[in-house]
């Protein structure tokens, strides 16, 4: 688990093998939530990179015999 130092600005610095494994580039825009006394940081990617991300999910729905 890493640690960080809050600055006096109440900034904070990604470790650069944390931003490289989750592909986070200077100026990209991060979510934050608050869950359980923690914080995460989820990054949020454009739309034109999420296309074919569900590639392969199966989407075979066992219906109810009443339903269409």
């Amino acid at each position: 688990m890493r640690s960080v130092t809050v600055s006096p600005k109440f900034q904070v610095v990604i470790p650069k093998d944390v931003r490289e494994s989750m592909g986070i580039i200077s100026g990209q825009k991060v979510q934050m939530l608050t869950y359980c006394n923690r914080i995460e940081l989820i990054p949020i990617k454009p739309m034109s990179e999420m296309r074919g991300f569900l590639k392969g999910i199966g989407t075979d729905v066992e219906r109810e015999k009443d339903r269409l």
